[in-house]
């Protein structure tokens, strides 16, 4: 058992290295001598685990997957049912929080995945991932949506998408530098808007 727990504590350090190269200098800066040398362990060891960087950044990428998939499991969705008003508001904003940028390793997470789906356009080795990503969050968003209510929730989901797209673009990159108060207040603003009954409703 022990033996087990090193090797996959050696193969997260590993990840953690390319995620911290991705930052700092992009998918192109990162190759297996980089990140043998930022993780501390020698390039064998890393080709241990990765033939080739390629392998190594899809499974960068799909260990940022896994870390918000899991963080959403913590929101069972039959959770959200009967609640409305500001409670419903409370509700999803903290779901729709795991997948944003308010603290630092959701930044990280947030820079890594933005990374990864720029590339994704001429690279295809990286879109299964970043395609079930999205499914996975769409699916995840409109399930919500349907089980608070709202209508059309397929449809609004996408609308959700797009603000949690456009926040996240503005929280890491010089394009809006938003600060972590102001990303939420922008996001509790769309879910008001969404879910609080308007008089004409």
């Amino acid at each position: 058992m022990p033996a087990r727990i090193d090797l996959e504590q050696r193969r997260k350090d590993v990840i953690e290295a390319a995620f911290r190269l991705v930052v700092a200098e992009g998918i192109t800066g990162v190759s297996l001598r980089k990140v043998a040398a930022e993780s501390g362990w020698n390039i064998g060891s890393v080709r241990h685990y990765f033939d080739d960087h390629r392998t190594l950044l899809v499974a960068a990428v799909t260990e940022v997957g896994d870390r918000m998939g899991k963080r959403l499991t913590r929101y069972a969705t039959d959770t959200l049912a009967g609640l409305t008003g500001e409670r419903a508001v409370d509700a999803l904003q903290a779901l729709l929080e795991e997948l944003l940028p308010v603290d630092e390793e959701r930044r990280v997470e947030s820079i890594v995945l933005m990374e990864f789906i720029v590339a994704a356009r001429v690279n295809p080795i990286f879109r299964p991932v970043t395609e079930r990503m999205a499914a996975d969050m769409r699916l995840v968003i409109t399930d919500a949506l349907d089980v608070l209510g709202v209508p059309e929730a397929a449809e609004e989901a996408e609308r959700v998408v797009a603000v949690l797209g456009g926040l996240v673009i503005d929280a890491v990159t010089p394009h809006g530098s938003l600060c972590v108060d102001r990303l939420r207040t922008t996001l509790r603003a769309h879910l008001r808007a969404l879910l609080l009954p308007l008089p004409d409703r």
